[in-house]
């Protein structure tokens, strides 16, 4: 299994940026997948994630400006970030493959992770 992030950038406080994730060998379907970030010098932290039932959740910090959505047919996670601050700067990688999301918000319950993709907010 491989997950590969890509669209992060730099960009404009304000800003918006849509992160994708590509999986192969993986089906998206049935698990839930997670977006975290960290910060140099900070924890990894849980963004948001999503359920197999298309159910969604979020970080405090995050609410009202992103969305965790994914395309089953595609295999592809996406995170949509709007209205970007500079707090929002992080190396940001998405998850797989955890049996449901009641610890979305912890990457080792996960059993697949990608390397990441840099969002700097400047």
């Amino acid at each position: 299994v491989q997950l590969v992030e890509s669209g992060g950038g730099l960009v404009q406080p304000g800003g918006s940026l849509r992160l994708s994730c590509a999986a192969s060998g993986y089906t998206y379907s049935t698990y839930c997948m997670g977006w975290f970030r960290q910060a140099p010098g900070k924890e990894r932290e849980g963004v948001a994630a999503i359920d197999s039932d298309g159910s969604t959740t979020y970080a405090d910090s995050v609410k009202g400006r992103f969305t965790i959505s994914k395309d089953n047919a595609k295999n592809t996670l996406y995170l949509q970030m709007n209205s970007l601050k500079p707090e929002d700067t992080a190396m940001y990688f998405c998850a797989a493959d955890q049996t449901d999301c009641s610890n979305w918000y912890l990457w080792y319950e996960y059993n697949y992770g990608g390397q990441g993709t840099q969002v700097t907010v400047s």
